[in-house]
């Protein structure tokens, strides 16, 4: 199945279209551009509000895009695969054991999946600014992001916990 498919399957399912991923086999390089494509599509969505906030404080947008571009591009999924680990730590420690795979999976997807309400969020954040709008979508997204990845992991240590 095409991504945006399986995207679009995942705002019904999200348990079933991890399942489906996960049948396909341990496949790190997916997984990577799963986590990567999130990433990017989080630093594009974040460009609207940067370029918001350097024309209101006459700030230098570029400084602001190298920054975001570091901070989501670079960073961040450093700390997703340490969150994946520790997910799969904790799961483990309540005899939910969940693979090293499972857990990343789930997480990366969860990311991706959710990539359109962050879109919209980063909108929302660069037309209308702070305020309630921004609040809720961003509440929404924050919502069905641990929907999708909590329904992966559940998923996940359906189908077991092998290394």
């Amino acid at each position: 199945m095409p991504v945006t498919t399986d995207i679009a399957a995942s705002y019904r399912r999200p348990g079933a279209v991890v399942k489906h991923l996960l049948s396909r086999g341990p496949d790190e390089p997916r997984a990577l551009a799963y986590l990567m494509a999130g990433c990017v599509l989080m630093f594009v969505a974040n460009l609207p509000a940067q370029a918001r906030k350097a024309h209101l404080e006459e700030g230098d947008l570029n400084m602001a895009m190298g920054g975001a571009l570091l901070a989501i591009v670079f960073i961040l999924p450093l700390v997703l695969y340490v969150l994946a680990w520790l997910t799969q730590a904790v799961a483990r420690m309540l005899g939910r054991p969940v693979s090293g795979h499972g857990a990343r999976l789930a997480l990366f997807w969860a990311l991706l999946a959710a990539s359109p309400l962050i879109l919209l969020n980063g909108l929302v954040a660069g037309l209308i600014g702070p305020g309630p709008a921004l609040t809720l979508v961003g509440a929404i997204w924050f919502g069905v992001f641990l929907w999708f990845w909590l329904s992966g992991l559940r998923a996940a240590a359906a189908i077991g916990g092998e290394a």
